[in-house]
Protein backbone atom coordinates (compact mmCIF):
# COMPACT_ATOMS: atom_id res chain seq x y z
CA UNK A 1 0.00 0.00 0.00
CA UNK A 2 1.39 3.63 -0.93
CA UNK A 3 2.49 5.25 2.49
CA UNK A 4 0.27 8.64 1.41
CA UNK A 5 -2.74 6.18 1.28
CA UNK A 6 -1.85 4.57 4.59
CA UNK A 7 -1.67 7.30 6.45
CA UNK A 8 -5.16 8.89 5.32
CA UNK A 9 -6.75 5.94 5.88
CA UNK A 10 -4.92 5.70 9.49
CA UNK A 11 -6.47 9.30 10.38
CA UNK A 12 -9.39 8.97 8.78
CA UNK A 13 -9.70 5.34 10.90
CA UNK A 14 -8.39 7.44 14.20
CA UNK A 15 -11.08 9.89 13.40
CA UNK A 16 -14.18 7.84 13.10
CA UNK A 17 -12.45 5.22 16.21
CA UNK A 18 -12.71 7.61 18.39
CA UNK A 19 -16.73 8.37 17.96
CA UNK A 20 -16.90 4.60 18.45
CA UNK A 21 -15.49 5.00 21.63
CA UNK A 22 -17.37 7.96 23.24
CA UNK A 23 -20.26 5.82 21.97
CA UNK A 24 -19.32 2.17 23.43
CA UNK A 25 -18.17 4.66 27.04
CA UNK A 26 -21.94 4.95 27.08
CA UNK A 27 -23.12 1.30 27.15
CA UNK A 28 -20.05 0.67 29.21
CA UNK A 29 -20.54 2.84 32.22
CA UNK A 30 -24.13 1.67 32.38
CA UNK A 31 -23.00 -2.06 31.98
CA UNK A 32 -20.37 -1.45 34.66
CA UNK A 33 -23.12 -0.32 37.43
CA UNK A 34 -26.01 -2.16 36.30
CA UNK A 35 -24.58 -5.09 35.02
CA UNK A 36 -26.69 -4.73 31.52
CA UNK A 37 -26.49 -3.69 28.08
CA UNK A 38 -28.81 -0.89 27.48
CA UNK A 39 -30.13 -1.51 24.26
CA UNK A 40 -32.12 1.57 23.54
CA UNK A 41 -28.42 3.66 23.61
CA UNK A 42 -28.64 3.61 19.56
CA UNK A 43 -31.80 5.38 19.60
CA UNK A 44 -30.07 7.86 22.14
CA UNK A 45 -27.80 8.56 20.11
CA UNK A 46 -30.92 9.04 16.98
CA UNK A 47 -31.98 11.65 19.12
CA UNK A 48 -29.19 13.30 20.00
CA UNK A 49 -28.31 14.16 16.18
CA UNK A 50 -31.95 15.02 15.73
CA UNK A 51 -32.60 17.38 18.82
CA UNK A 52 -28.95 19.20 17.00
CA UNK A 53 -30.31 19.40 14.09
CA UNK A 54 -33.61 21.13 14.67
CA UNK A 55 -31.44 23.60 17.44
CA UNK A 56 -29.67 24.74 14.94
CA UNK A 57 -32.84 25.83 12.84
CA UNK A 58 -32.96 23.13 10.15
CA UNK A 59 -36.16 22.22 8.93
CA UNK A 60 -37.74 18.80 8.82
CA UNK A 61 -38.22 17.49 4.90
CA UNK A 62 -39.71 14.33 5.97
CA UNK A 63 -42.78 12.84 5.37
CA UNK A 64 -43.60 13.18 9.25
CA UNK A 65 -46.39 14.86 10.84
CA UNK A 66 -44.11 17.61 11.39
CA UNK A 67 -42.77 18.03 7.89
CA UNK A 68 -41.56 21.42 7.41
CA UNK A 69 -41.55 21.92 11.39
CA UNK A 70 -39.15 23.61 12.72
CA UNK A 71 -37.91 26.20 15.54
CA UNK A 72 -38.45 29.87 14.90
CA UNK A 73 -34.92 30.01 16.46
CA UNK A 74 -31.69 28.89 15.62
CA UNK A 75 -28.80 28.35 18.05
CA UNK A 76 -24.95 28.78 17.46
CA UNK A 77 -23.79 25.00 16.56
CA UNK A 78 -21.46 24.76 19.92
CA UNK A 79 -24.28 26.16 22.38
CA UNK A 80 -26.90 23.42 19.98
CA UNK A 81 -24.43 20.31 20.07
CA UNK A 82 -24.65 20.55 24.22
CA UNK A 83 -27.84 21.35 24.68
CA UNK A 84 -29.22 18.53 21.94
CA UNK A 85 -26.49 16.13 23.94
CA UNK A 86 -27.96 17.44 27.43
CA UNK A 87 -31.46 16.75 26.06
CA UNK A 88 -30.36 13.01 24.70
CA UNK A 89 -29.30 12.60 27.98
CA UNK A 90 -32.20 13.25 29.94
CA UNK A 91 -33.98 11.38 27.72
CA UNK A 92 -31.24 8.59 28.70
CA UNK A 93 -32.69 8.84 32.71
CA UNK A 94 -36.22 8.92 31.21
CA UNK A 95 -35.60 5.18 29.91
CA UNK A 96 -33.89 4.30 33.43
CA UNK A 97 -36.94 5.93 35.03
CA UNK A 98 -39.50 3.92 33.01
CA UNK A 99 -37.85 0.71 31.78
CA UNK A 100 -35.33 -0.07 34.42
CA UNK A 101 -36.02 1.36 37.83
CA UNK A 102 -39.06 -0.57 38.43
CA UNK A 103 -37.64 -3.92 37.34
CA UNK A 104 -34.72 -2.82 39.22
CA UNK A 105 -36.21 -2.42 42.55
CA UNK A 106 -38.66 -6.18 42.10
CA UNK A 107 -35.23 -7.40 41.41
CA UNK A 108 -36.23 -8.55 38.41
CA UNK A 109 -34.12 -11.15 36.08
CA UNK A 110 -31.40 -8.92 34.54
CA UNK A 111 -32.32 -10.29 30.81
CA UNK A 112 -35.32 -8.60 31.76
CA UNK A 113 -34.32 -5.16 31.71
CA UNK A 114 -32.18 -6.05 28.40
CA UNK A 115 -36.19 -6.87 26.67
CA UNK A 116 -37.34 -3.87 28.20
CA UNK A 117 -34.72 -1.77 26.91
CA UNK A 118 -34.85 -3.28 22.98
CA UNK A 119 -38.64 -2.52 23.62
CA UNK A 120 -37.79 1.16 24.45
CA UNK A 121 -35.63 1.59 21.73
CA UNK A 122 -38.42 0.30 18.87
CA UNK A 123 -40.38 3.31 20.41
CA UNK A 124 -38.42 5.70 19.90
CA UNK A 125 -37.32 4.96 16.91
CA UNK A 126 -41.19 4.03 15.41
CA UNK A 127 -42.02 7.58 17.05
CA UNK A 128 -39.46 9.58 15.19
CA UNK A 129 -40.58 7.68 11.75
CA UNK A 130 -44.23 8.96 12.85
CA UNK A 131 -43.01 12.44 13.44
CA UNK A 132 -40.68 13.50 11.53
CA UNK A 133 -40.35 11.07 8.94
CA UNK A 134 -37.60 8.21 7.52
CA UNK A 135 -36.06 10.74 4.78
CA UNK A 136 -31.77 12.12 5.46
CA UNK A 137 -31.66 15.25 6.80
CA UNK A 138 -27.86 16.68 6.10
CA UNK A 139 -26.55 19.44 8.62
CA UNK A 140 -25.29 22.86 6.27
CA UNK A 141 -22.17 22.78 4.92
CA UNK A 142 -21.38 25.90 7.04
CA UNK A 143 -22.55 24.03 10.77
CA UNK A 144 -18.31 24.57 11.46
CA UNK A 145 -17.74 27.88 10.50
CA UNK A 146 -17.64 29.23 7.03
CA UNK A 147 -13.71 28.50 7.39
CA UNK A 148 -14.37 24.55 6.89
CA UNK A 149 -17.19 25.71 4.23
CA UNK A 150 -13.85 26.75 2.34
CA UNK A 151 -11.88 24.37 3.63
CA UNK A 152 -13.19 21.44 3.03
CA UNK A 153 -10.18 19.46 2.99
CA UNK A 154 -6.75 20.39 4.32
CA UNK A 155 -3.64 18.78 3.11
CA UNK A 156 -0.96 17.73 5.24
CA UNK A 157 2.86 16.88 3.99
CA UNK A 158 4.66 15.37 6.27
CA UNK A 159 5.34 11.85 4.31
CA UNK A 160 5.75 13.46 1.11
CA UNK A 161 5.94 17.01 -0.05
CA UNK A 162 5.12 16.34 -3.24
CA UNK A 163 2.41 14.44 -2.46
CA UNK A 164 0.11 15.78 0.22
CA UNK A 165 -2.34 14.16 1.92
CA UNK A 166 -5.80 15.65 1.82
CA UNK A 167 -7.75 14.85 5.12
CA UNK A 168 -11.78 16.34 5.17
CA UNK A 169 -11.27 19.52 7.45
CA UNK A 170 -15.01 17.90 9.27
CA UNK A 171 -12.74 14.54 10.26
CA UNK A 172 -10.22 16.64 11.98
CA UNK A 173 -13.06 18.56 14.54
CA UNK A 174 -14.71 15.43 14.90
CA UNK A 175 -11.27 13.72 15.91
CA UNK A 176 -9.86 17.23 17.93
CA UNK A 177 -13.34 17.44 19.84
CA UNK A 178 -13.70 13.49 20.45
CA UNK A 179 -10.15 13.44 21.92
CA UNK A 180 -10.62 17.06 24.07
CA UNK A 181 -14.62 14.62 25.81
CA UNK A 182 -12.29 11.28 25.83
CA UNK A 183 -9.37 13.07 28.12
CA UNK A 184 -12.53 14.98 30.31
CA UNK A 185 -14.11 11.77 30.61
CA UNK A 186 -10.66 9.97 31.97
CA UNK A 187 -10.22 12.90 34.55
CA UNK A 188 -13.77 12.87 35.66
CA UNK A 189 -13.57 8.86 36.54
CA UNK A 190 -10.11 8.92 37.67
CA UNK A 191 -9.85 12.58 39.38
CA UNK A 192 -12.68 13.53 41.00
CA UNK A 193 -15.41 12.76 44.00
CA UNK A 194 -18.02 11.74 41.40
CA UNK A 195 -15.82 9.21 38.97
CA UNK A 196 -14.69 7.68 42.86
CA UNK A 197 -18.11 7.46 43.94
CA UNK A 198 -19.08 5.97 40.46
CA UNK A 199 -16.21 3.18 40.83
CA UNK A 200 -17.41 2.78 44.47
CA UNK A 201 -21.00 1.76 43.23
CA UNK A 202 -19.81 0.06 40.03
CA UNK A 203 -17.35 -2.61 42.57
CA UNK A 204 -19.99 -3.03 44.69
CA UNK A 205 -23.67 -1.08 45.57
CA UNK A 206 -24.33 -2.88 48.39
CA UNK A 207 -20.90 -1.68 50.43
CA UNK A 208 -20.65 1.88 48.97
CA UNK A 209 -24.56 2.10 49.87
CA UNK A 210 -23.23 1.63 53.42
CA UNK A 211 -20.65 4.19 53.20
CA UNK A 212 -22.69 6.57 52.33
CA UNK A 213 -23.25 6.69 48.70
CA UNK A 214 -26.63 7.32 47.20
CA UNK A 215 -26.43 4.29 44.71
CA UNK A 216 -30.19 5.87 42.90
CA UNK A 217 -28.82 9.29 42.48
CA UNK A 218 -25.33 7.75 40.80
CA UNK A 219 -27.54 5.30 38.80
CA UNK A 220 -29.48 8.24 37.61
CA UNK A 221 -26.23 10.68 36.93
CA UNK A 222 -24.64 7.31 35.11
CA UNK A 223 -27.94 7.33 32.67
CA UNK A 224 -27.64 11.00 32.34
CA UNK A 225 -24.05 10.60 31.00
CA UNK A 226 -24.51 7.92 28.84
CA UNK A 227 -27.28 9.87 27.17
CA UNK A 228 -24.92 12.64 26.18
CA UNK A 229 -22.21 10.89 25.68
CA UNK A 230 -24.76 8.90 23.01
CA UNK A 231 -26.38 12.07 21.63
CA UNK A 232 -23.00 13.85 21.24
CA UNK A 233 -21.41 10.78 19.17
CA UNK A 234 -24.75 10.70 16.85
CA UNK A 235 -24.30 14.97 16.10
CA UNK A 236 -20.95 13.81 15.22
CA UNK A 237 -21.38 11.27 12.51
CA UNK A 238 -24.68 13.30 11.52
CA UNK A 239 -21.98 16.22 10.53
CA UNK A 240 -19.85 13.89 8.62
CA UNK A 241 -22.51 11.50 7.31
CA UNK A 242 -25.65 13.09 7.74
CA UNK A 243 -28.72 11.74 9.70
CA UNK A 244 -29.98 8.62 7.59
CA UNK A 245 -32.98 8.11 8.82
CA UNK A 246 -34.88 7.61 12.32
CA UNK A 247 -32.66 3.94 12.19
CA UNK A 248 -29.74 6.01 12.30
CA UNK A 249 -28.48 4.86 15.28
CA UNK A 250 -29.16 1.15 14.65
CA UNK A 251 -25.88 0.12 13.01
CA UNK A 252 -23.80 2.16 14.99
CA UNK A 253 -25.91 0.68 18.08
CA UNK A 254 -24.40 -2.85 16.69
CA UNK A 255 -21.22 -1.64 16.39
CA UNK A 256 -20.92 0.12 19.68
CA UNK A 257 -22.22 -3.38 21.11
CA UNK A 258 -19.06 -5.02 19.11
CA UNK A 259 -16.52 -2.26 20.74
CA UNK A 260 -17.52 -2.93 24.28
CA UNK A 261 -17.12 -6.71 23.84
CA UNK A 262 -14.17 -6.70 22.01
CA UNK A 263 -12.34 -4.33 24.56
CA UNK A 264 -14.10 -6.56 27.80
CA UNK A 265 -17.26 -5.56 29.17
CA UNK A 266 -17.20 -2.92 31.71
CA UNK A 267 -13.67 -1.76 30.65
CA UNK A 268 -13.70 1.60 29.89
CA UNK A 269 -9.71 1.63 28.31
CA UNK A 270 -10.83 -1.12 26.63
CA UNK A 271 -14.11 0.70 25.22
CA UNK A 272 -11.38 3.35 23.80
CA UNK A 273 -9.35 0.57 22.22
CA UNK A 274 -12.17 -1.47 21.11
CA UNK A 275 -13.07 2.08 19.42
CA UNK A 276 -10.07 2.61 17.88
CA UNK A 277 -9.50 -1.08 16.83
CA UNK A 278 -12.90 -1.16 14.98
CA UNK A 279 -12.50 2.22 13.32
CA UNK A 280 -9.44 1.63 12.40
CA UNK A 281 -10.13 -1.70 10.82
CA UNK A 282 -12.86 -0.09 8.55
CA UNK A 283 -10.60 2.69 7.29
CA UNK A 284 -8.44 -0.29 5.98
CA UNK A 285 -11.21 -1.72 3.86
CA UNK A 286 -10.27 -1.86 -0.10
CA UNK A 287 -12.55 0.46 -1.83
CA UNK A 288 -13.30 -2.66 -3.96
CA UNK A 289 -15.49 -4.06 -1.04
CA UNK A 290 -16.52 -1.22 0.64
CA UNK A 291 -20.03 -2.41 0.40
CA UNK A 292 -18.91 -5.25 3.37
CA UNK A 293 -17.01 -2.58 5.88
CA UNK A 294 -20.02 -2.60 8.01
CA UNK A 295 -19.03 -6.45 8.70
CA UNK A 296 -15.78 -5.85 9.40
CA UNK A 297 -16.35 -4.77 13.12
CA UNK A 298 -18.19 -8.29 13.76
CA UNK A 299 -15.35 -10.24 11.66
CA UNK A 300 -13.01 -8.64 13.59
CA UNK A 301 -14.71 -9.42 17.05
CA UNK A 302 -15.42 -13.57 16.16
CA UNK A 303 -11.75 -13.48 15.62
CA UNK A 304 -10.17 -11.88 18.77
CA UNK A 305 -12.76 -13.60 21.06
CA UNK A 306 -11.26 -17.18 19.51
CA UNK A 307 -8.56 -16.06 21.03
CA UNK A 308 -9.52 -13.53 24.00
CA UNK A 309 -13.38 -14.31 25.15
CA UNK A 310 -12.64 -11.97 27.76
CA UNK A 311 -11.86 -8.82 25.41
CA UNK A 312 -8.65 -7.05 24.95
CA UNK A 313 -8.55 -5.59 27.68
CA UNK A 314 -10.97 -7.28 29.99
CA UNK A 315 -10.59 -9.82 33.43
CA UNK A 316 -10.84 -13.55 32.94
CA UNK A 317 -13.78 -14.01 35.79
CA UNK A 318 -13.00 -16.46 38.86
CA UNK A 319 -15.45 -18.60 40.08
CA UNK A 320 -15.38 -19.26 43.66
CA UNK A 321 -17.21 -22.72 44.86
Amino acid sequence: MDITVFVQNFLNGLSIGTVYAIFALGYTIVFSILGIINFSHGAIFTLGAYFTYFLIGGLNNGSGILANAGLPFGLPFVLAILVGSLMAGFCGVLIERLAFKPLRTRGADPLLALVSSLGVALVIVNLVQYLIGAEILSFPSNVFGEFVNQNPSINFNFVDPSRPIPIRTVQIIIFAVSLVILVLLAYLINRTKFGKALRAVAENPITASLLGVSVDRYIFLTFLLSGFLGGLAGTLVGTSFSISGPYFGVTYGLKGLAVIVLGGLGDIPGAVLGGLVIGLAEAFVPGDFSAYKEAVAFALLFIILLVRPQGLLGRRLIQKV
